[in-house]
């Protein structure tokens, strides 16, 4: 069957300003998990999914994510001259030649709907994969493969949600929604960032969605939301107007990677599998128990 899904947006422009001063010169997107930035760990998942072309929105200051997918010639040419044939094939896969990555600015800081909407030329008017790097997801089958499964089935705008406890509502989007098959929803509505009273339901949105190309419209035609930013969210909950969204509850460990907690968590789990470094690192962390 012909993936439906070919592009990807990663909206990088954020500042990164909980990981200072790490994140003042590079951007947080490049932050190493063992030896991987979270950047190229979200890439991966999307390439595993069939998608072909990355379309990144960038800001000041996130040159480093572009020389990162970009041809080393130097650093190849010396890995080739030295004969280090596993180094130079590692350095090559970061960007197969068959994935194209594109880039465009976000002049503004104006929220993650703002932010997918400097993409619409790009799109024009294909359904498309939004992937937030900060979010890690963990799983056998990665996560966007498994909703661009859910997508070829069910051909609909599609959230990847996760279940959270009550206090956790007030850092996500919070679906309305009752149930439709196995670990699919079908929306009724979403709210910003709901006080734990107000939510919905224990189920949050993460950051992977399949959208419709009408969502350009809606993000168009909203006010800006919480924080005076244009939120996606507030473009999805005026998509369901027009047209059906689900939301998928997808299978696999995520490590929120915006937070220290998070990455902290996401290196220690990496590193313990690592095939390189498991064995001596599960013996440091014996000796500080």
């Amino acid at each position: 069957m012909t993936n439906l899904i070919t592009k990807a947006v990663f909206p990088v422009a954020g500042l990164g300003t909980r990981f200072l001063p790490a994140t003042k010169a590079s951007p947080k997107e490049m932050l190493n998990v063992v030896d991987k930035p979270l950047i190229q760990y979200a890439v991966e998942e999307a390439m595993a999914a069939g998608i072909t072309e990355m379309i990144f929105v960038t800001g000041r200051s996130k040159r480093a994510i572009e020389d990162h997918f970009d041809k080393a010639y130097e650093l190849e040419a010396e890995l080739e001259a030295k004969n280090k044939k596993e180094l130079l094939q590692l350095v090559r896969s970061i960007k197969p030649s068959h994935v194209d990555c594109v880039y465009v600015r976000q002049p503004e800081a104006l929220g993650l709907g703002h932010a997918v909407l400097c993409a619409e030329k790009l799109i024009r008017d294909e359904a498309f994969a939004v992937i937030l790097a900060d979010d890690l997801l963990d799983s056998p089958v990665p996560v966007m493969k498994q909703m661009v499964g859910q997508y070829q089935h069910y051909r609909s705008s599609i959230l990847g949600v996760e279940k959270i406890s009550p206090e956790q509502s007030k850092s996500y989007g919070v679906i309305d929604g009752k149930v439709f098959e196995d670990r699919i929803y079908k929306l009724n509505g979403i709210v910003e960032k709901p006080e734990p009273a107000n939510a919905p339901s224990n189920l949050g949105v993460v950051g992977r969605y399949i959208l419709s190309s009408r969502i350009f419209d809606h993000i168009r035609n909203i006010k800006p939301g919480a924080g005076g930013e244009i939120q996606l969210t507030d473009a999805i909950q005026s998509l369901l107007s027009q047209e059906q969204v689900l939301a998928y509850e997808y299978e696999g460990v995520r490590y929120d990677c915006g937070s220290k907690l998070g990455y902290l968590k996401a290196t220690v789990d990496f590193a313990l599998r690592h095939p390189e470094v498991k064995d001596g690192f599960k013996e440091f962390l014996k000796t500080r128990s």
